[in-house]
């Protein structure tokens, strides 16, 4: 289909937080890392519909807060062999297409390059193969190409891309860039035709997107390059220089190239793509019952009409209601208007002002060795759920403010408390005085599951010495974050 001048590596930009998903998706697990409409993970299924003839290994782009889980979720799902390059902080498309680009012209002079952001849903894999394949004749014939979708409707939240004349590759050239029109605008458009959404995924040759990149923004070429003359490996991870790249500007690559670009193209698609931008989103292509209703876990309706109604653990019973979007998990509850879906960030925002952590982390928290709940807290003292993966162990630690007893639930755990050393099996314990060198490990081949309750006069996550880590975050900087 790609043909064999050039592989397409795909390259998978996964830094977005998706508020606008609160209270399902957070910050330490947006929504790329959650299965929203279907079995696997919105990055699982991004990766997987780019895979096979004529495509290279992907590399993922990502924060370091989100490393482990998008390793755990890609080792999950069979797909060996990506690479996993760290930003500093974000800096929007641009730069990392530039970075992505630069790595692959290390190996590959003919190289191209498919961006994809890692939370957009494609129903129709086959017409996007077939798109891709057009693309990429286009690119080897020196276009950027971006895919622009057949609108469905007159919609003001996407950019637009008018299409001008027929190129031999089956692309056409981009006539112009359009920013967010306003709804007669947007109704126009669609009344003349040849306009399409801005989709955000683009191919081009990596070495013809780095030509336009040094023509229109040396200053941004130069501090790509500079992170990753100074980018070192961490375990499985290419690190970037942080200096280099937190001096790079933060723009999109539409700002940055593409609306200059004489070479410009664009392939019209139908292949079913949804950016999951709000909830309103999720209930349009949910599966759905004759009242219109969209119901995902324990629900119950009685004349209930329209609506969006997700639990993620509790009974959710919803009467007499229409038109609503209503989503429980352990810790929150939301209740918005369909039609206002798209002001649930603004909730975020609130959250954030307010000096809440709702928006950051669930009522579980992921950790490269595993996970942990707080199930009570109270003055003094506080229990968690923890569950450790087979072979992991968490950091040679100690705390100034708290002592903890472990209990085993299941499993086998190898416990480090000062100069012992010993296992504990289902129904045992220990106590870890305050002050102790200590540290937990699954020796088994199961989870480990366990009961922890801290008692001390302050209990906050910050209250953590590594001496030692598995997972690289001993550092002076690193060592009074959370575990």
């Amino acid at each position: 289909m790609l043909g064999d001048k050039g592989s397409v590596v795909p390259v998978i930009l996964s830094g977005g937080s998706g508020s606008r998903l609160w209270p399902l998706s957070r910050k330490a697990l947006p929504k790329q890392l959650l299965a929203l409409a279907g079995d696997n993970t919105m990055i699982q299924d991004t990766v997987a519909r780019a895979r096979g003839p004529g495509f290279a290994a992907p590399i993922v782009i990502c924060g370091q807060e989100h490393r482990f889980l998008i390793a755990e979720q890609l080792r999950a799902a069979g797909f060996d062999g990506a690479r996993i390059i760290l930003e500093p902080a974000g800096r929007n498309t641009a730069p990392a297409a530039a970075v992505a680009a630069l790595k692959i012209l290390e190996d590959d002079p003919d190289g191209l390059l498919l961006l994809m952001p890692s939370d957009h849903i494609v129903a129709n894999v086959k017409a996007f193969h077939e798109a891709v394949g057009v693309a990429a004749k286009a690119a080897r014939g020196g276009a950027l190409v971006t895919f622009g979708i057949q609108p469905a409707g007159p919609e003001t939240g996407y950019g637009y891309i008018k299409g001008g004349k027929a190129l031999p590759s089956g692309a056409l050239a981009v006539e112009r860039f359009v920013e967010k029109p306003d709804r007669a605008t947007a109704q126009g458009y669609l009344k003349a035709g040849g306009y399409y959404w801005n989709s955000g995924m683009f191919l081009f040759s990596a070495k013809t997107f780095l030509a336009e990149m040094k023509r229109l923004e040396p200053g941004m070429l130069a501090c790509c390059q500079g992170a990753l003359e100074h980018a070192h490996r961490d375990m499985d991870f290419i690190r970037l220089g942080e200096a280099a790249f937190l001096a790079c500007p933060a723009q999109s690559i539409d700002y940055a190239v593409m609306e200059h670009a004489a070479n410009a193209a664009v392939v019209p698609v139908e292949m079913g793509w949804n950016d999951v931008g709000s909830w309103q989103s999720l209930w349009e292509i949910a599966p759905r019952g004759a009242d219109g209703n969209a119901l995902l876990g324990d629900v119950i309706t009685e004349k209930a009409k329209n609506s969006y109604i997700r639990s993620e653990g509790v009974l959710v019973a919803a009467v007499g209601v229409e038109n609503l979007v209503v989503v429980a998990t352990k810790d929150a509850v939301l209740v918005a208007h369909r039609d206002a879906a798209q002001d649930v960030k603004k909730i975020v925002e609130q959250l954030e002002a307010a000096g809440r952590d709702n928006h950051i982390n669930h009522a579980v928290v992921h950790r490269p060795w595993g996970s942990y709940e707080s199930v009570d807290t109270g003055k003094n003292f506080q229990v968690k759920r923890i569950i450790v993966k087979p072979g992991a162990k968490l950091s040679l630690q100690m705390h100034h403010h708290r002592a903890e007893h472990w209990i085993v639930v299941s499993g086998a755990a190898r416990v480090t408390c000062d100069d012992k050393v010993f296992l504990l099996q289902e129904n045992e314990s220990t106590f870890i005085p305050l002050g102790a060198k200590h540290r937990l490990e699954n020796p088994g081949k199961v989870p480990l599951h366990l009961i922890e309750v801290q008692s001390g006069a302050y209990l906050g996550e910050d209250d953590i010495v590594r001496f030692e880590d598995t997972y690289g975050r001993v550092p002076q900087a690193e060592s009074n974050k959370p575990s």
